[in-house]
């Protein structure tokens, strides 16, 4: 997939907004659908083939986090979230239940553009997956019971049946994997997994790892396969001192 033409769903109930954002998209060369409320957004899902999804929060009917909820159970397409600038706690709760990347209101639109970018540049595809053999992997990683395939991209549990991981989760597995053994802080996380668009002292990292251990951890209160260094950052593999 080209990701300079990758097709964008832009869901926010404000008219203005919506067409706002939407014009200009089409003006930088991506196709893009809407869809003023969440009904329309997950019909749109089943019948089309998205690429990113752009979510407001605060929507009447089902708001944009219930909505991300939902859109999770079936879809692992990247989602920004569009937050009030002031609204903390919906970003860190958004962060949470598995949005790629968040942008506060009033929209800068080159920035949303740099986002979009950014978070398809991170998509795991055929044409983006690097081969494992370059960074001397194999193909499949052990992460505790389950595995990731660097070639599909994909997280395998231990029944064989895929299990739904975010660009930005797949990004930070496979930084894992090419540093087995190595504690690495928040910082070389978020530079080997090319998210360099957070604010320095953002904790947007630990919201992620939480989630991802919710995923492969047995018990993900005392996490055995990406553990946390205290005052560091975080370890997989090999025990630390």
């Amino acid at each position: 997939m080209d990701k300079s033409n990758a097709t964008i769903l832009v869901c926010d109930d404000e008219p203005h907004l919506r067409e706002m954002v939407c014009e200009y998209l089409e003006d930088k060369g991506y196709p893009v659908r809407e869809a003023s409320n969440a009904r329309t957004l997950h019909t749109t899902l089943a019948s089309e083939e998205i690429e990113l999804v752009i979510l407001d929060i605060n929507m009447p009917g089902q708001d944009g986090l219930t909505a991300l909820t939902e859109l999770r159970k079936h879809h692992d397409v990247p989602v920004i979230m569009l937050t009030a600038a002031s609204e903390v706690v919906d970003r860190i709760v958004g962060l949470e239940m598995g949005a790629d990347d968040y942008l506060g209101k009033p929209v800068d639109l080159r920035e949303l553009e740099a986002r979009i970018k950014a978070t398809l540049r991170r998509r795991p595809t055929e044409a983006n997956v690097e081969p494992a053999n370059e960074e001397g992997l194999s193909n499949r990683v052990a992460f505790g019971d389950f595995y990731l395939d660097l070639e599909s991209a994909q997280l395998v549990g231990p029944d064989k049946i895929e299990v739904p991981i975010t660009a930005m989760e797949y990004s930070l597995l496979r930084v894992f994997s090419v540093n087995e053994g190595r504690v690495l802080n928040r910082d070389q996380l978020l530079e080997q997994a090319h998210d360099r668009g957070w604010e320095p002292f953002d904790r947007s990292i630990d919201l992620r790892i939480s989630r991802l251990r919710k995923k492969i951890e047995r018990n993900p209160t005392k996490p055995e396969i990406i553990r946390t260094v205290r005052g560091i950052g975080y370890i997989f593999g090999s025990e630390c001192s």
